[in-house]
């Protein structure tokens, strides 16, 4: 099971979480941050230096926030708007760098 980034993060996108990272897994969308479930894994290294406690063990998301499980998998495997590929597994953010988009589910997100 990997982490997951809710929805405190939307709008805030604190990257202390970036750097502390092992393996490079946490992927810059427009509103929010990303971690690929599949490059993940499981340290805790992130929700540890997440200052909003956006960042939870996919086990520990609350039921009001399960939606957000799905939808990490979904800014990697489906085709974002404006983009003709999926970002797929690319072996970490920093070979391709920030997306500057989110899934329709963050784009349209409202507290």
């Amino acid at each position: 099971m990997t982490f997951v980034v809710t929805s405190a993060c939307i709008d805030v996108k604190d990257t202390g979480c970036v750097d502390e990272c092992p393996v490079d897994c946490i992927y810059e969308g427009d509103r929010k941050l990303y971690i690929h479930p599949d490059e993940c894994i499981d340290c805790g290294a992130c929700a540890a230096a997440c200052p909003i406690d956006a960042i939870m063990s996919a086990k520990l998301v609350p039921e009001g926030e399960a939606e957000f499980i799905a939808d990490e998998a979904r800014f990697f495997h489906t085709v974002l708007p404006g983009r003709n590929t999926p970002v797929g597994a690319p072996g970490g953010a920093g070979k391709i760098g920030p997306i500057r988009v989110d899934t329709p589910f963050v784009a349209g997100y409202t507290r």
